[in-house]
């Protein structure tokens, strides 16, 4: 794996949030088989701060589909404070490899209606 998805993202504060993304092989372009696989994704105002939101992540059954999906509840998204953000999706491979597979700009939105 060495491509890297671009895709922004949207969150309404105080909504729940849910995005899903399938995943392939770079060379081969098949379905990427998760069996055995670690995922994370984290969001942050900019890379190098150190304070991080983290996505609940889901491998989606069966594992061999390649899908992923990453949630925040209504709880989580209230306290997100409006504006701009970084995020990316991180997978670890059974023998320990690191790859970023997925990232982008997230716009935080507040609503209006409490």
């Amino acid at each position: 794996m060495s491509a890297v998805y671009v895709n922004n993202l949207i969150i309404n504060t105080g909504s729940s949030f849910s995005q899903t993304f399938t995943l392939e092989e770079f060379q081969t372009n098949s379905l990427l088989n998760l069996s055995q696989y670690q995922v994370q994704a984290q969001m942050r105002k900019w890379s190098g701060s150190t304070s991080a939101t983290d996505f609940t992540v889901v491998i989606d059954t069966p594992a061999t589909s390649g899908r992923i999906t990453l949630s925040l509840t209504s709880e989580e998204t209230k306290n997100l404070k409006p504006g701009r953000y970084l995020y990316d999706v991180l997978v670890t491979d059974p023998y320990s490899i690191k790859s970023r597979v997925v990232e982008g700009n997230v716009l935080v939105r507040e609503g209006v209606t409490k």
